[in-house]
Parts: structure tokens; C-alpha cells; sequence
């Protein structure tokens, strides 16, 4: 689960959320708010990863602008047992290998149109 504030941009991977009543992760004095997977008017072939297996790895890129102002922030693999995250910076190009594991997810943040999300089968 991911957290964010929509004032400055910090972020918060949250393993284990608070469900109290007035209660949770703040920043700048507001509730950071909840990233959902693939709910922003974002173009969807410019955010969601692609990948290909190649034997016991899987290549993960993201046909995505990597502009100063616009781009993917990170991509990331992670299941029962795994959860490894790369991290990008303009101009550098969104991919990465990782270990091929069926039912996966592969997710990449965009700095502008957010979380975005598919399953590996």
C-alpha cells in the first residue's frame, strides 16, 4: 500500500496501515492519501509496464517520457515473498530485470499520473 502527500510529494510504502478513527501517517499537517493502481486520466500504454520472460528473468519497461517535469519514478516486482523497486531519474530509460515469479505484480509510478499495475502470468 502507498501513501502520499499531495502537498510536497513525499511517500510512504505502508506495510501495515492503522485503521484507527483520526488516526494514520500525516505530512505537512494533512493524512497522506492512499495511491490507487491505475485510476488517473494517464494515457494507459504510456504507463503500464510491459514485460517479456526471458527464461528465469523478466524485462520491465515503461514507454514513458522521462522528462525533467514527467516521468517514471520507479518500477517494482513484488509477490508473497519478494518486493524490489528500481529507481529512475529524467532522461535515464524506465527498465529493469528481475526475477521471472508467475503472479507477480509489476508496477511503475509516475510522477504525474501515479501508481500503475499488472499481474505477470
Amino acid at each position: 500500500m502507498l501513501r502520499v502527500c499531495k502537498n510536497c510529494g513525499a511517500m510512504v510504502e505502508v506495510l501495515n496501515d492503522c485503521h484507527c478513527d483520526n488516526c494514520g501517517i500525516q505530512c505537512c499537517g494533512q493524512p497522506m492519501a492512499l495511491v490507487k493502481e491505475n485510476s488517473t486520466d494517464g494515457a494507459v500504454e504510456k504507463h503500464l509496464p510491459q514485460f517479456e520472460v526471458l527464461g528465469g528473468k523478466i524485462v520491465v519497461s515503461v514507454p514513458h517520457v522521462m522528462e525533467e517535469e514527467h516521468f517514471i519514478e520507479w518500477l517494482e516486482i513484488s509477490n508473497e515473498m519478494l518486493n524490489l523497486k528500481i529507481k529512475f531519474k529524467p532522461n535515464q530509460v524506465p527498465k529493469a530485470v528481475f526475477p521471472y515469479v508467475k503472479g507477480s505484480k509489476l508496477s511503475a509510478y509516475c510522477n504525474k499520473h501515479g501508481l500503475w499495475s499488472v499481474i505477470v502470468e
